[in-house]
């Protein structure tokens, strides 16, 4: 599988990465989910301490005992939770991301987490004090690099101008396309890599499913619609599946896609595109005519 490196970090994560959160908390299973995945040459791993309320991380840990060197592994901070109460709170502050760290270094456990991010963020946070835990963990050799996971440009926008982030995780997808008005651009002049999540959306995008509802700006039927105008648009050597994948990866400031995978069949349909030919620039053009330009109008 092609390797990229992620912004401009020494970490290098095969473009099509494993988000984990879908695999259940049936260890067996997501056990063996994970094995293949690192078999057919993915490596990133991309989980969350909000997972299955810890389970996730977890279960993450035991599937990549005695395999942690072939793993660049990713997961989350900021959404606390507080014993006896349901949910939970959001939470940037200095002391909690550097106490969360510790617990995650426990359930994955290893001594150290490759790519650490923000999971959320608003532009009222106590941004400097969030990046000063992030540099603070680097420095001690908790984690090798930080990002965010955000769909917020102005949260995107003070972090690529204050931290040294190598990564955002932005949800971007041929059905949410919002990302490419000003998030890629941005991100491509810095030098900050872009973790595609959600490329699949939720299944809207992939092969053999027939969608039951709409997806954010596409009712049901303008969804079964833009199936079968990009179904025209696939080939023997390309799936809808493949060709949603192919589509996150094609701006140049994407260097991995995360679909996830609750079953092998997903997980093998789903690593099949890095086999899958590249899109021309007349076939971008092409999905691009049919979907939605989708834009941010929130988080100004």
């Amino acid at each position: 599988m092609k390797r990229n490196r992620l912004g401009a970090s020494d970490l290098l994560v095969g473009e099509i990465g494993l988000g984990c959160m879908s695999l259940g908390t049936e260890e067996t299973k997501a056990t063996a989910i994970i094995h293949e995945a690192l078999e057919l040459g993915v490596n990133l791993l991309d989980t969350a301490d909000l997972y299955d309320s810890g389970r996730n991380e977890e279960l993450v840990g035991k599937a990549i005992r005695g395999r942690r060197s072939q793993v660049v592994l990713a997961t989350k901070v900021g959404n606390r939770r507080i014993p006896g109460q349901d949910g939970w709170v959001w939470d940037p502050s200095k002391a909690y991301i550097l106490s969360a760290a510790k617990d995650s270094l426990k359930r994955l456990g290893t001594d150290y987490i490759d790519l650490y991010q923000l999971h959320g963020g608003t532009i009222d946070d106590p941004i400097d004090e969030t990046i000063e835990a992030f540099e603070q963990l680097k420095r001690e050799g908790v984690i090798r690099e930080y990002g965010i996971s955000s769909i917020r440009p102005n949260v995107i926008r003070e972090y690529a101008a204050r931290s040294s982030i190598v990564s955002v995780m932005n949800a971007y997808s041929i059905v949410d396309r919002r990302a490419e008005e000003e998030v890629l651009p941005l991100l491509r002049e810095k030098g900050i890599g872009v973790i595609a999540r959600g490329p699949l959306a939720s299944g809207a995008l992939a092969a053999g499913r027939e969608p039951v509802k709409g997806v954010p700006d596409y009712e049901l039927a303008e969804l079964v619609e833009l199936r079968e105008r990009l179904q025209e648009l696939t080939t023997p050597e390309r799936s809808l599946t493949q060709l949603a994948i192919r589509y996150s990866l094609s701006d140049p400031a994407v260097a991995v896609a995360i679909p996830g995978a609750s079953s092998r069949e997903q997980l093998l349909r789903n690593v099949a595109a890095a086999d899958s030919p590249e899109l021309t620039a007349e076939e971008i053009e092409a999905v691009r005519r049919v979907s939605k330009a989708n834009r941010y109008v929130q988080h100004r």
